[in-house]
């Protein structure tokens, strides 16, 4: 078959696009704020040209620190606007506390900044909604193509070779599976038996393939770097495909010590400018949203006194930022305040639950302390909910990498609550649950599922039956 003369044409021209959607997105930024002043009568002078000229420098670094200029190829489409709309709002966060720091946050119009704030994000998201709508047709018409190869035949190739045609967006043509092995030892495969390595690499020099994943177990790594070596006298770009035995190393992340490369599988996602972030987040949203529920708190602190004896809030300690001890502080629900080596969990009808305390605990208002302890820097808003100290003990034994979520700080919400993960955990399967969605956090955190994870409390994270 004859190759499209212009099959890959944009492809060639990867880098060009970068450079349109870097100089597409400063234009947005530029023309999102004339747009804002202009509505509101209000001339666009040096203060607000300064004010545009921050916001798109902050933006372009954030931008390539989180690698949003990248291929999205492969990726879902909320995950592209997923990462536009948490860079776009962290610049945002970023600029409102360099106006407090300095003062001059007065300069300029609340109505015009607020409407700049989210007509931005608005149109950088149809703008790359229009950017992918335009490479699918090119893509169903064959254009923007790439073609891809399996090296090792299996479960992992046709499973991906399955999704790959699920998802002709993608501009990605299979062509089938290559194996050094005998026939006799090939398992039966939906994928067309194309040769061993040397007609794979015979393909690749030829220009006929551009990546290639080798779908080998992880134990077969003599010949996986057998392979890589072939394949380096080509331009295919390679994948090696973990099995179950490397699978943490999806979420690995590559520095250097002493120049010597290492691959980090387990840390904290909040060092440097994500540390930064997300103490900012922290503090703003935790200021504001404590001068919104003050006068609450006080109503609730004196329906505790008038309702039961004892103080008004409960203190315990749980396990924080790297299992350091922290004591969390909740309204008192209970006519006890257990904090011992053993903790017995709220159960359904739970004699030690007071009749105020059950509407607490069951409308989740027992947590708003916690804001306190935010401020503080104990505990974060959206992070793993903290377990007392007895169960951490018990559980962290029993749950493979349990004390992985405490590589971030304690949250008031998090991403398995708001998954239905709540109230009590009587089984382990419960607890597991629970884990396994702090985990997932842990390695997938951005500025926008904390934002996500804070607009579904609102909706399903307060009430829940499971809340004893």
């Amino acid at each position: 078959m004859l190759k499209d003369p212009f099959s890959g044409m944009l492809r060639s021209h990867s880098s060009s696009l970068a450079v349109l959607q870097r100089l597409l997105d400063m234009s947005i930024i530029y023309f999102g704020l004339v747009f804002a002043t202009s509505i509101h009568h209000i001339p666009l002078d040096s203060e607000y040209l300064l004010l545009m000229s921050l916001a798109g420098l902050l933006f372009l670094l954030l931008a390539e620190i989180q690698w949003m200029y990248r291929s999205w190829r492969t990726e879902k489409l909320m995950n592209e606007f997923g990462s536009v709309i948490g860079v776009w709002f962290t610049v945002v966060l970023c600029l409102m506390l360099l106006g407090f720091a300095t003062k001059t946050s007065s300069s300029y119009s609340r109505l015009a900044v607020t409407m700049w704030a989210f007509v931005v994000p608005v149109a950088m998201v149809l703008a790359r909604l229009i950017y992918r709508k335009s490479l699918r047709i090119l893509r169903a018409g064959n254009k923007n193509t790439r073609t891809v190869a399996f090296f090792g035949c299996g479960k992992t190739a046709n499973k991906m070779a399955a999704h790959i045609n699920e998802v002709p967006w993608m501009g990605l043509k299979v062509v089938g599976a290559f194996d050094d092995r005998p026939l006799d030892r090939i398992e039966p495969s939906a994928l067309s038996f194309e040769g061993d390595a040397q007609n794979l690499v015979n393909r690749a020099r030829s220009g006929a393939i551009h990546i290639v994943y080798i779908t080998l177990p992880m134990n077969a790594e003599n010949r996986i770097a057998g392979l890589v070596d072939q394949l380096s006298d080509t331009t295919v770009s390679i994948y090696v495909v973990p099995d179950s035995f490397a699978f943490d190393l999806f979420q690995a992340r590559w520095s250097s010590l002493a120049g010597v490369p290492v691959v980090s599988v387990h840390e904290s996602p909040f060092y440097g400018v994500h540390g930064w972030v997300k103490r900012a987040e922290d503090m703003i949203l935790g200021s504001l949203i404590l001068i919104f529920i003050s006068i609450l708190m006080l109503f609730i602190a004196i329906g505790i006194k008038f309702t039961s004896r004892g103080s008004v809030l409960f203190k315990q300690r749980r396990y924080g930022l790297n299992g350091e001890i922290v004591e969390v502080w909740k309204f008192r629900s209970m006519t006890v305040c257990d904090d011992g080596a053993t903790v017995v969990q709220a159960q359904k009808n739970d004699a030690r639950v007071t009749p105020f305390g059950a509407f607490l605990r069951r409308t989740s208002l027992d947590e708003l302390p916690q804001f306190i302890n935010v401020l503080q820097g104990k505990m974060s808003i959206v992070g793993p909910r903290p377990h007392a100290v007895a169960h951490n003990e018990e559980y962290r034994s029993q749950i493979h990498g349990y004390m992985l979520r405490h590589k971030v700080k304690p949250g008031i919400t998090g991403w398995a609550q708001i998954n239905g993960w709540r109230g009590e955990t009587d089984k382990l399967d419960k607890m597991k649950g629970r884990v396994d969605y702090d985990l997932d956090y842990v390695h997938n955190w951005s500025l926008w599922l904390d934002i996500k994870i804070i607009f579904m409390t609102i909706f399903k994270g307060f009430i829940n039956k499971n809340a004893y």
